[in-house]
């Protein structure tokens, strides 16, 4: 990670150094926290941050399924994220809003423990390797199974369950590949450790429906309504890893991973096909300012004053 000068934290500007908190925090004992993945990037009308309002009501839904209280709005978040990414002089980044419990009392229960948040935001390259975005990744599907939805509420980003994803991704890339794909207890297939799945088949895009105990992704959204407005045939539907095998393509979304094609599951070869190109490049289009059409999915910010407020 590459630091960069000044993270918001509980209302104020502070330098990236002095953003620390007590060893005894809830959220780092018990996983009690929510989380988002945003992205801002350069575009020709300046720098834009995807889908904000969205991203930031997840987090939002997220806190109230963990029973945590946010002392900032919506609006009061996106106004924050605005001036992080101008104070920081970051026309392209990644910004990573987070809310925890804090310190107060050590126990499971997190009566006594206020609720701290904070916004991020750092330079950060493709998640699963720019070189990977257009060769394709290796992926293998993990024995470690996605959690169900009786366990943990899936609509909820929260940072207790990237346990099950770090499993997996471990997994994965000591056995020599760079991503794991996970399924349910039934054999479906859920999602990659921090990504959403599809595949393409005679022409077809499929991707396994949010029962799957899947997150409810923005990026996998924004997804299917390109690719729907492109003229593709979209649906839900679930398969096993089988169907992985014999998929005339694979590809991956995310907030960080974009959308990666992957070349071969389990080393069944599967290749990077035409579709998979023409939605990554629809996207990046998408993101980048370069289509109208989503125009709307962009919130523009002015990248201003660089200089930390004082502590």
């Amino acid at each position: 990670m590459r630091e960069t000068e000044t993270i918001w934290m509980n209302g104020e500007f502070i330098n990236w150094a002095d953003a620390k908190v007590h060893v005894g925090v809830h959220g780092l004992h018990y996983g009690s926290g929510v989380f988002e993945g945003i992205r801002c990037y350069e575009t020709p009308d300046g720098p834009a941050v995807f889908r904000l309002r969205e991203h930031l009501q997840r987090l939002e839904n997220s806190a109230k399924l963990l029973y945590m209280e946010l002392s900032y709005s919506v609006d009061e978040l996106r106004t924050a994220t605005h001036e992080l990414i101008g104070r920081n002089g970051l026309p392209e980044c990644y910004v990573r809003p987070f809310a925890f419990y804090g310190y107060g009392e050590l126990g499971v229960h997190t009566k006594g423990n206020p609720v701290e948040i904070v916004i991020m935001s750092w330079p950060w390259a493709n998640y699963l390797g720019d070189e990977n975005a257009s060769t394709g990744i290796r992926a293998k599907v993990s024995s470690w199974k996605r959690v169900g939805p009786n366990t943990i509420p899936h609509a909820a980003k929260a940072t207790g369950i990237y346990l099950n994803s770090m499993l997996a991704v471990h997994e994965a890339q000591r056995s020599g590949y760079d991503e794991a794909i996970l399924l349910t207890d039934e054999g479906y297939i859920a999602d990659g450790s921090g990504e959403n799945v599809f595949l393409v088949k005679e022409g077809r895009i499929w991707t396994p429906p949010l029962s799957t105990s899947i997150l409810r992704g923005i990026t996998r959204d924004s997804v299917i309504q390109i690719a729907q407005d492109l003229g593709y045939v979209v649906e839900e539907a679930n398969f096993v890893r089988a169907d992985l095998y014999l998929a005339d393509e694979i590809f991956m979304t995310g907030t960080a991973a974009e959308v990666t094609p992957v070349r071969s599951v389990d080393d069944h070869d599967v290749g990077v096909g035409p579709i998979t190109l023409a939605l990554q490049q629809a996207y990046l289009d998408t993101v980048r300012g370069k289509s109208e059409r989503w125009g709307h999915w962009l919130d523009r910010v002015t990248v201003g004053d660089k200089a930390p407020a004082e502590a």
